[in-house]
């Protein structure tokens, strides 16, 4: 169970945890159309900070462009109201959930005049993927689910059905015994975990899938930017999995992994079986900037 916070922003207006509910026959909850976020702020010596808050947000309103819902707030309200909804619970350190959703009207897959609803919740989170999966890597296993093709579901939209897709391979993952999930794509490259997206290293240069099948993950970007910014090769292309086994490191980005390691494949060791050089230097880099303590990258935080 998520520890729960005092009060959650639906509309508008601040409701309790407990009252914050909507209609059965919400469209969203039986069709999937919803689009959401996940963000984190974090504590620092100069307060509370949230990571890209105006990226996200972006990404938000282009997810729901996609998808034509057109939300019923600016970019500036959504962002006020996520700064006030962090201030209101008096939360230091969080996880957070913007959901813009279609609510409750007519039924069936045309959602007419539905209006569109949005929600946005906080809540402690500590490591998804365990303080140990940072600290000495993950195992991760091969789904046999792949990543849905790109005309049938479009990769660039952060939207609720997609996860039933990411569901199954991770369920599938822990039940044989792994951490997390590895899917591949229609034509059988490495795509992404779960919810993260890969990178591994290889002679040097961190290679990571290109944005085609993919989401635009907005800590994949932060870790391009600090490569770059540190002198380390980056190459946005395709990769295999058995390039994967063969690689001399390998780690996961994402709001919720942060920078994770992994330290095994399909039964295969990644390198010598441990977090390698240069995924723990971008890790504590990483770590650094959200806690504030990198002023180079002090406009990708939004103090609270």
């Amino acid at each position: 169970m998520i520890p729960k916070t005092e009060k959650i922003w639906m509309d508008g207006k601040f409701v309790s945890w407990d009252n914050a509910t909507v209609h059965i026959l919400t469209h969203t909850l039986h069709y999937g159309l919803g689009v959401f976020e996940g963000i984190r702020c974090y504590e620092t010596r100069e307060g509370t900070a949230i990571f890209r808050l105006n990226e996200h947000i972006d990404r938000l309103f282009n997810s729901a462009h996609i998808f034509l819902m057109d939300i019923p707030y600016s970019k500036v309200e959504i962002r006020d109201a996520i700064i006030k909804t962090i201030r209101v619970n008096k939360i230091k350190e969080c996880y957070i959930r913007p959901l813009v959703y279609i609510g409750y009207g007519a039924m069936g897959l045309y959602p007419k005049e539905n209006p569109i609803n949005v929600s946005i919740a906080v809540w402690s989170w500590g490591s998804y993927l365990g303080d140990k999966g940072l600290k000495d890597g993950i195992r991760i296993k091969t789904s046999s689910f792949i990543k849905n093709h790109v005309n049938a579901n479009m990769a660039r939209g952060k939207v609720c059905g997609y996860y039933v897709n990411s569901q199954l391979a991770k369920k599938e993952a822990i039940s044989c015994g792994y951490d997390e999930a590895l899917l591949l794509d229609t034509e059988g490259y490495v795509s992404e975990g779960s919810g993260e997206n890969i990178f591994i290293v290889r002679n040097g240069i961190l290679k990571t899938t290109p944005l085609t099948s993919i989401l635009e993950g907005i800590t994949r970007n932060s870790i391009i930017n600090i490569a770059n910014d540190e002198g380390i090769k980056v190459a946005e292309e395709r990769f295999t999995r058995d390039e994967l086994y063969i690689a001399d490191e390998s780690f996961f980005t994402g709001t919720a992994a942060e920078v994770t390691p992994i330290r095994e494949a399909d039964g295969r060791a990644i390198g010598n079986g441990k977090p390698g050089k240069i995924t723990k230097k971008l890790q504590s880099i990483f770590f650094d900037i959200v806690r504030g303590r990198n002023k180079k990258y002090e406009s990708w935080l939004m103090r609270v």
